[in-house]
């Protein structure tokens, strides 16, 4: 007996043991909540055999490059309306190749546009002529903010492409007279480190030009301390994307997204604040559905717009 328990041993150490599915996501900015999401799917995939490697990045633009080659990562996190900007033709002939490879796997959080000027500025329209900061190249921000400002038809004087934090301090000395940054609210960052003496105020977005691409959203009064009256703006949606795929790894996609719809109670209760914001049922706009995470009961995605959308 003892040595037939030697043997059933010995075969169990020489077997082959399956190596968990491996999956790259690219995310943000470390700081910001994409990042933080991807961390939490870490934890949430990896019971089920899944290892989730996530990458930090400068934002949607450098995540589409991320995904040109698929061997890194498979999975992106990319704000919806660059999608629109490149379904529309906006993108170099390189992007528009890695995108026509990108299939919506469902929806993430929403992300609302802040226009932070000083308090002379009170309408989107007057920031023609102006000082603006418009986030770093390869941000979601950036591309989000050269489409408000060609659909306003406001031309500053100069762009500056200097992430929010680092503009803040330049608006601050007088040195910016805005800056643009699309984010999940409220921003930790205007939260702590501006006050009613620095002079500056939300801007609100209401031109029917820009509202005709972008979803209306509020900035309830007091979001911030120093921000007394609710404040009208545009909002933007994050989308978890993956490359379109086949065999193991259309299976691995189609692994993670299952795991994640079953796992959303765990996700809001113990993850980040903005899981409470997902619905993987919300219908995504102008852009093809993945069929690998159609199994997640995902309902669908709008077919794309023929109209062209303003290009930065």
């Amino acid at each position: 007996m003892r040595r037939a328990a030697l043997v059933l041993l010995a075969l169990l150490a020489a077997s082959p043991v399956a190596a968990a599915t491996q999956l790259g996501l690219v995310t943000g900015p470390a700081h910001g909540t994409s990042h933080q999401l991807g961390l939490d799917l870490i934890r949430l995939v990896k019971p089920a055999g899944i290892e989730l490697r996530v990458y930090p990045s400068r934002g949607s633009v450098d995540n589409l490059a991320a995904l040109g080659d698929g061997a890194t990562a498979q999975l992106g996190i990319v704000q919806s309306d660059v999608l629109d900007f490149i379904g529309a033709g906006g993108a170099s002939p390189i992007v528009a190749g890695i995108a026509r490879q990108l299939r919506v796997a469902f929806p993430l959080y929403a992300e609302v546009v802040h226009v932070l000027a000083r308090r002379d500025v009170t309408a989107f329209e007057q920031l023609s002529g102006k000082r603006i900061a418009i986030g770093a190249e390869g941000s979601g921000t950036y591309v989000t903010a050269r489409r408000l400002l060609k659909l306003a038809d406001v031309q500053p004087r100069e762009v500056v492409t200097l992430d929010a934090e680092q503009a803040l301090g330049r608006l601050k000395k007088g040195q910016l007279d805005a800056i643009i940054y699309v984010a999940p609210s409220p921003l930790s960052f205007l939260k702590e480190t501006v006050g009613a003496t620095d002079g500056l105020a939300l801007v609100p977005i209401t031109s029917k030009s820009v509202r005709e691409w972008y979803a209306g959203a509020e900035l309830p009064a007091r979001t911030y301390a120093w921000q007394p009256a609710p404040v009208a703006t545009v909002a933007v949606r994050a989308v978890l994307v993956a490359v379109d795929s086949e065999g193991p790894r259309c299976e691995a996609i189609g692994r993670f997204a299952q795991t994640v719809a079953a796992g959303l109670p765990w996700l809001r209760a113990h993850g980040h604040a903005r899981w409470q914001d997902v619905d993987i049922g919300r219908r995504v706009e102008g852009w093809p559905q993945s069929e690998c995470a159609r199994r997640a009961g995902v309902i669908g995605v709008a077919p794309r717009a023929a109209a062209r959308a303003p290009g930065p």
